[in-house]
């Protein structure tokens, strides 16, 4: 990624509807070049798509991280669980003492210890530390 693409991605990470007109004005390249640099960087993989970000909604859920130990599985294995609860934003296979960070979004209390339960009682995993969102400081991604 040159200077230009890097340009480009905070636009749109800015704002991903804005115009690609708009976007070019702002970083003095064509339409077409700017356009022609978008494709590329959805092809390659660089964006891999677009959300829309919500407010109220999403402010009113219970955001939470789960550190995860497991037991004698691989972290493919495992990730598949994980892909099946629809309340799981990411999961990260990290170093350290810790497989897995999973951060998720639920929409109470009572639903995140389900949620909790749901992924404790797989006899793969060993174990859950969960670590409730208190604020949220910085957040490029949504």
């Amino acid at each position: 990624m040159d200077k230009f693409d890097q340009l480009i991605v905070a636009a749109l990470r800015k704002d991903a509807r804005q115009s690609v007109s708009v976007i070019a004005d702002s970083i003095s390249l064509s339409r077409s070049a700017v356009s022609e640099r978008i494709k590329r960087l959805e092809t390659s993989g660089v964006i891999r798509g677009y959300q829309a970000i919500l407010g109220k909604l999403q402010a009113t859920q219970i955001k939470a991280y789960f550190e995860i130990t497991y037991r004698d599985r691989s972290c493919s294995e495992i990730a598949d669980i994980f892909k099946r609860i629809p309340e799981v934003q990411s999961c990260h296979g990290i170093s350290g003492e810790i497989d897995l960070l999973v951060y998720l979004c639920a929409d109470s209390m009572d639903s995140l210890q389900q949620i909790r339960e749901h992924i404790a009682s797989h006899a793969s995993i060993a174990k859950v530390k969960t670590h409730i969102v208190l604020s949220e400081w910085v957040n490029h991604l949504g």
